[in-house]
C-alpha cells in the first residue's frame, strides 16, 4: 500500500511520475476519493496542501513546462508576500498552453534564463521584476493591475535596498525593450534609487521635502558621518560643508521610546562634531512638506554665511 506523502513528498508531482510509481489505476482511484486533486492536466497534488502558494506555483510551473516569472518570480524571490489571484510563469513564443484561470502563460521569444529558488525555477530576478514593473502598469491585459503596482514598485525598492538586484541591472533590462508600458515612472524610481534613497519615504523627501537648487546646493544622500567614538552614522540627508544633516523618522522604527533615545543619543554625538540634526516626524513630513522645506533651506543658508 502506498502513502501518498511518500509518493508526492513536495506536496505536488507530474501524474506520470507517480502512475510510474504506482499504478494508472490507483491514481485514478486516489482522485475520485478526494485523496489526490488535480489542479491543472497532468499534474497531481495533495489537497490539504493545495491552497498553498508554492504548491500552487510548482503545479503551474510542471503544468507549462516554464519557470516561474513576473511577480510569481518576485514572490519565490521572497522579495514579495505571496498575492491572490493567477501564477505567472514564461513559455517560449512557439508554444501555446491552454488559457487557465489560475495560470497566466507568457509568450517571448527572448532567451529564457533561468535561477533555481528552492524546488521551483524562475526567470531571473532582475528580468522579473521589469517584467512584473510592465505588467502592473498594463491596465488593459492585467486586471490586478491596480493591486499589483505597489507591491512591485516596493519589492523593487527592497530589492535594490538588499542588494537582491543592482539599480543599474534593472535600467539595462528596462533599455533592451525602451517602450514597455511603466517606463517613465520606472527610470524616475531608479534614479532616485541610485541616488541613494531606501524606503518610500526617503523617496517622498527627496521629492517633495529635502530642497535643491537654486535655494540651496544639492544634498549629499546616505551621507556617513565617523563619530568620536569611531562608530560610522549614516545620515538621510546632509550639506556637509555646511555641517546640516536632515534626517525623516519612519512611523515604525522611529516610534518607540527606544528609538527615541537612541536617536537623541546620536544627535548628541553629531553635535559635538559641529552639526546639527534637523529631524522631521513621519507624520510632520507626510503633511508639511513645504513647511519642513522652508525650515531647511533657512538653516543650511545660515550655516553657509557663517
Amino acid at each position: 500500500m502506498h502513502r501518498l506523502p511518500t509518493l508526492l513528498p513536495d506536496g505536488v508531482a507530474r501524474r506520470a511520475d507517480v502512475v510510474r510509481a504506482s499504478s494508472s489505476s490507483s491514481v485514478a482511484r486516489w482522485l475520485r476519493r478526494g485523496d489526490l486533486v488535480q489542479p491543472h492536466p497532468g499534474v497531481l497534488v495533495l489537497p490539504d496542501r493545495s491552497g498553498e502558494w508554492g504548491i500552487r506555483s510548482r503545479a503551474a510551473s510542471l503544468w507549462a513546462e516554464g519557470p516561474l516569472s513576473h511577480l510569481s518570480a518576485v514572490t519565490a524571490c521572497g522579495m514579495a508576500d505571496p498575492q491572490p489571484g493567477p501564477v505567472h510563469v514564461t513559455v517560449p513564443y512557439e508554444r501555446s498552453p491552454e488559457r487557465r484561470p489560475d495560470v497566466v502563460a507568457h509568450r517571448t521569444t527572448r532567451t529564457i534564463v533561468t535561477v533555481r529558488r528552492g524546488e521551483v525555477d524562475i526567470i531571473e530576478p532582475v528580468r522579473s521584476l521589469v517584467d512584473a514593473w510592465a505588467y502592473a502598469h498594463s491596465p488593459g491585459r492585467n486586471p490586478r493591475s491596480r493591486q499589483q503596482a505597489p507591491v512591485v514598485r516596493q519589492a523593487l525598492i527592497e530589492g535594490v535596498r538588499r542588494r537582491d538586484v543592482p539599480a543599474a541591472a534593472l535600467r539595462r533590462e528596462s533599455d533592451r525593450r525602451p517602450r514597455h508600458p511603466g517606463r517613465s515612472p520606472l527610470l524616475a524610481l531608479l534614479d532616485l534609487l541610485a541616488d541613494g534613497c531606501e524606503s518610500e519615504l526617503e523617496i517622498w523627501g527627496a521629492v517633495r521635502v529635502l530642497p535643491g537648487p537654486p535655494d540651496v546646493p544639492p544634498p549629499v544622500r546616505q551621507h556617513r558621518v565617523r563619530l568620536e567614538s569611531g562608530s560610522w552614522v549614516r545620515l538621510d540627508a546632509a550639506w556637509p560643508w555646511a555641517r546640516v544633516a536632515v534626517e525623516l523618522d519612519g512611523a515604525a522604527f522611529h516610534g518607540s521610546r527606544e528609538a527615541r533615545e537612541r536617536d537623541l543619543r546620536r544627535d548628541t554625538a553629531l553635535a559635538t562634531l559641529g552639526r546639527v540634526v534637523l529631524r522631521f516626524s513621519y507624520a510632520r513630513s507626510m503633511t508639511d512638506p513645504a513647511g519642513c522645506r522652508r525650515e531647511i533651506v533657512a538653516v543650511v543658508r545660515s550655516r553657509l554665511v557663517q
